[in-house]
C-alpha cells in the first residue's frame, strides 16, 4: 500500500517523451522549455519517493493518504539554489537611507551594507544563527522550496566562517528530510583591513580550516567594486579547485570585471548575478558548461537592473533563479516571486523560468534525485492553487501553494 496518492493533478514532470530523468548537466537552450504536462495524472509516493505516476484513474490502488488535486498543478518542490538566509541583525535602517539617495556602494564604504551584517553575526551565538536561519527557511518551504543552498560569508575571520557553517550545518541536520539544505563556503565576501593581507589569511588559513572541518564544501566569492578584485576571487577560487572543492561565483552585479570568464575557465559550477554583463560574457556564459544564476529580487529592491537571461537561453545557455534572500539587497523568502520577476525583466518565458527553478537549481547543487516527477525521484512535491502553471509567473505577491509535499509528510497553508 502506497503512503499517499495525489489523483486528478495536471503533473509537470519536466521530462522530455521517452526520459525518465533531465539530462545530468541540466536542461539549455530550446530545452529549456520543456515541462514534460501531463494534464490529468495521478502521482504515487512511497517512502518519500515517487512509485509510480499514471494517467488519472488506470491504476487506482489502495493509499494511506489520497489527495485529490482537483485538476490543479503538481510539480517538483522549488531548488533555491542561491541564498544568505544565514544572518543576525537587520539593515532596515539602510534601506531607508538608500531611499534617500544613498547607492549601495555608498552605504557600504561608510561601513554599513555587508560589513553591518558582518559585526551583528559575529555577536551573535550559533545557536541564534541557527534559530534564525530556521525560522526564515520554515517560511521558504510555505512558499514552495524543498531545498535550498544557504552561503556563509558573514564572518570573515576563521572563527566566525567556521561558527556560520556549524549553525548551517545544524538546521541541515534537524530539518532533515523536511527541507534539504546544502551549506556553500562564501570565503570571498568582503575584506577588512589590508586587503593583500586579508587575502593572504583567507587563502592561506580560512580555507584550509574550512576544507578540514567540512571536506569538499562548494567555496564562492564575491567579485565588486569595494569587495574583492577579479585577481583576489581567481587566487581564491584556484586554490580551492586544487584542493577539489566546486566553485562559484557572485560576479557582474553592478560592474563587469572580467571574473566570470576566468570562473568559466576554472570550471566553475554557475556564475551568479549578470546584471552588469556584456553580450559577449552572456555568450561566454551560453557556450559554456557553466550555469547563469540570475537573482531577480535584487534588481527589484536595489537598482531596476536585471540579468539577460534570455539572451543566455537564446544562444544555447543554460540558467537558473534563485531568491538571493539576504538581509540588504533581497529580502524576500519567496521564489515565485523571483519566478514572476524573472519573466517580466530577465527575458524568460514562464516554462524557462519553472525549470530555472527546479530542474537547473538541482542539477547545479549535484542532485540527480529532484526537480523531476518520475519513478524513483525524491518526492518533494508542490501542488499550486492553480490548474495552470504559468499562474506562477502571472501573479505577484502572494502564496500560490496549497500543500508542500516531503519525505516528512506535508505542510498545508
Amino acid at each position: 500500500m502506497a503512503d499517499l496518492l495525489i489523483s486528478n493533478a495536471r503533473v509537470l514532470t519536466m521530462l522530455a517523451p521517452g526520459e525518465t530523468r533531465p539530462p545530468v548537466g541540466g536542461r539549455r537552450g530550446s530545452a529549456m522549455g520543456t515541462l514534460g504536462v501531463m494534464p490529468s495524472a495521478d502521482v504515487y509516493v512511497t517512502g518519500g519517493v515517487v512509485e509510480r505516476v499514471v494517467a488519472t484513474g488506470v491504476d487506482r490502488a489502495r493509499v494511506a493518504r489520497h489527495v485529490d488535486a482537483e485538476g490543479r498543478v503538481l510539480m517538483p518542490g522549488f531548488v533555491d539554489c542561491h541564498t544568505h538566509a544565514c544572518w543576525a541583525g537587520s539593515r532596515i535602517d539602510e534601506w531607508e537611507r538608500k531611499l534617500s539617495g544613498a547607492t549601495y556602494q555608498e552605504i557600504m564604504a561608510a561601513g554599513g551594507g555587508i560589513m553591518s551584517t558582518v559585526r551583528a553575526v559575529r555577536e551573535a551565538s550559533e545557536e541564534e544563527l541557527a534559530s534564525g536561519l530556521a525560522d526564515r527557511l520554515g517560511i521558504m518551504h510555505v512558499f514552495g522550496t524543498t531545498t535550498a543552498e544557504v552561503k556563509s560569508g558573514y564572518g570573515l575571520t576563521v572563527g566566525a566562517e567556521v561558527k556560520m557553517l556549524a549553525a548551517i550545518e545544524s538546521v541541515r541536520r534537524s530539518l532533515g528530510s523536511i527541507l534539504t539544505v546544502v551549506p556553500t563556503a562564501l570565503l570571498g565576501h568582503a575584506f577588512e583591513g589590508d586587503r593583500a593581507a586579508f587575502v593572504e589569511e583567507t587563502v592561506e588559513r580560512t580555507l584550509p580550516t574550512i576544507d578540514a572541518a567540512l571536506g569538499r564544501i562548494a567555496v564562492d566569492a564575491f567579485c565588486e567594486q569595494g569587495a574583492w578584485t577579479a585577481d583576489d576571487c581567481e587566487r581564491l577560487l584556484s586554490a580551492a579547485v586544487r584542493r577539489g572543492h566546486p566553485v562559484r561565483i557572485h560576479a557582474d552585479q553592478f560592474t563587469s570585471m572580467g571574473m566570470v570568464e576566468r570562473a568559466i575557465g576554472l570550471g566553475a559550477r554557475s556564475v551568479d548575478h549578470l546584471e552588469a554583463s556584456t553580450p559577449e560574457t552572456l555568450r561566454a556564459v551560453a557556450e559554456s558548461e557553466t550555469f547563469g544564476v540570475g537573482l531577480p529580487v535584487c534588481g527589484f529592491h536595489l537598482d531596476g537592473r536585471y540579468a539577460r537571461l534570455g539572451e543566455v537561453v537564446g544562444q544555447g545557455g543554460k540558467v537558473c533563479i534563485a531568491t538571493n534572500y539576504n538581509p540588504g539587497s533581497a529580502p524576500s523568502p519567496s521564489m515565485p516571486f523571483a519566478i514572476a520577476l524573472a519573466v517580466r525583466h530577465c527575458g524568460l518565458t514562464s516554462a524557462q523560468a519553472i525549470v530555472a527553478a527546479t530542474v537547473n537549481p538541482a542539477c547545479l547543487l549535484g542532485f540527480a534525485d529532484r526537480g523531476y516527477i518520475a519513478p524513483g525521484a525524491r518526492a518533494d512535491l508542490i501542488l499550486l492553487r492553480s490548474t495552470d502553471e504559468r499562474a506562477l509567473a502571472y501573479e505577484v505577491g502572494g502564496v500560490p501553494v496549497d500543500e508542500v509535499f516531503t519525505e516528512s509528510g506535508n505542510i498545508s497553508r
